[in-house]
């Protein structure tokens, strides 16, 4: 059975090209189009549609306000359509808060004759949405495995200066739903853990910058967008940029470079978890959230065997069930967790491992 699209966007040049990319796969269907919000509001009283894919800046009824009135009486997966201003990046993450599934940048301006440079990747990222679970984080649903970290075995420094290169790392993963997660988890951790935070989220550039300066705002825990020679510290999250794979040296320090991408993607999770245990050895805590694919499960696998700690996000609170269950069924997670468990989690399993 095909998917079935509904195409929002002011543009009608845009409606054309995103039409024509789309049901150039034999998968999918464009059932309706819309030129505003209010109009894709109308046209779902009498259309079925599966997936969504939104324009952010349209007349009359714009594409914030109609995924807010979407998610409240009708929700569906929705992919926006990104400009790649700065103020572009803020809105998306903002739509990312508010549900929906992921993003597609446009290439460039409102109307784009390069549209077709992202064909594949709208294609791709439609049929993901396909199969997401569209989930407001207000209910606590009950995990799949009821295994609690153990606490410290004995009282834990808990005032741990920032500047002071670390010796545990959390390395978190995350692609589709993985933004709208990641504030979630980032927001319950405390400015004085002892441990560097490393992020891999997939995300072009420059939308990378963006979500850092938006992660550093949510909670205590310092965010960045990671540079060349950065240093894993204390109480500091890195978030590896857009377009580069991030490793870290001997000496704790970031490297970044473009190498070809590792299972489609770069930045890659498996490839900046493969850097970890020659420097942390067992000192790690790796984490996986919702995600398509099954980036981070081969990396995750390297991180147990160096004796390190792994958590997995659970079915039930993931956007997309895919990266996670490939660590869960390979045997890699140690924890399968609901999503507001994970945070609190990542605090009690640095504090096991500063206890040794």
């Amino acid at each position: 059975m095909s998917i079935r699209v509904l195409v929002v966007d002011d543009s009608a040049f845009m409606r054309k090209m995103i039409t024509q990319i789309l049901t150039s796969d034999p998968g999918i269907e464009v059932t309706a189009t819309a030129r505003n919000g209010a109009d894709a509001l109308k046209k779902l009283t009498s259309t079925e549609v599966d997936v969504i894919t939104l324009d952010v800046e349209m007349p009359v009824m714009n594409g914030l306000d109609t995924l807010r009135e979407l998610m409240a009486v009708n929700p569906k997966p929705v992919i926006m359509l990104s400009s790649r201003t700065k103020r572009g990046s803020e809105i998306t993450f903002q739509a990312l808060a508010l549900g929906a599934v992921d993003f597609v940048p446009k290439p460039s301006g409102e109307i784009s004759l390069d549209i077709d440079t992202i064909a594949q990747e709208l294609i791709a990222k439609v049929k993901a949405a396909a199969g997401a679970r569209v989930v407001a984080y207000k209910s606590s649903p009950q995990p799949e495995k009821t295994v609690t970290p153990p606490p410290p075995r004995k009282p834990v420094q808990t005032t741990v200066p920032r500047g002071i290169a670390a010796d545990a790392v959390v390395i978190i993963g995350s692609s589709t739903g993985g933004p709208k997660a990641l504030e979630q988890v980032i927001a319950s951790i405390p400015k004085d853990i002892p441990a560097g935070f490393l992020i891999v989220q997939h995300m072009p550039q420059p939308f990378t910058k963006s979500f850092a300066e938006r992660l550093n705002g949510i909670g205590e825990l310092a965010v960045k967008e990671a540079e060349e020679g950065d240093v894993v510290q204390n109480g500091m999250a890195l978030l590896a940029p857009g377009s580069f794979h991030m490793v870290v040296d001997q000496d704790k320090r970031i490297r970044l470079n473009q190498d070809p991408p590792v299972q489609f993607v770069r930045p890659s999770i498996d490839v900046t978890m493969a850097s970890l245990p020659e420097v942390f050895g067992s000192r790690i805590v790796g984490v996986i959230l919702t995600g398509m694919g099954r980036d981070g499960a081969d990396g995750m696998g390297l991180i147990k065997k160096a004796g390190g700690l792994t958590i997995a996000q659970d079915r039930l609170t993931s956007t997309i069930y895919s990266m996670p269950k490939a660590v869960a069924d390979e045997g890699h997670a140690d924890y399968i967790l609901s999503l507001d468990r994970i945070g609190e989690s990542i605090i009690r399993l640095v504090h096991a491992i500063q206890s040794h």
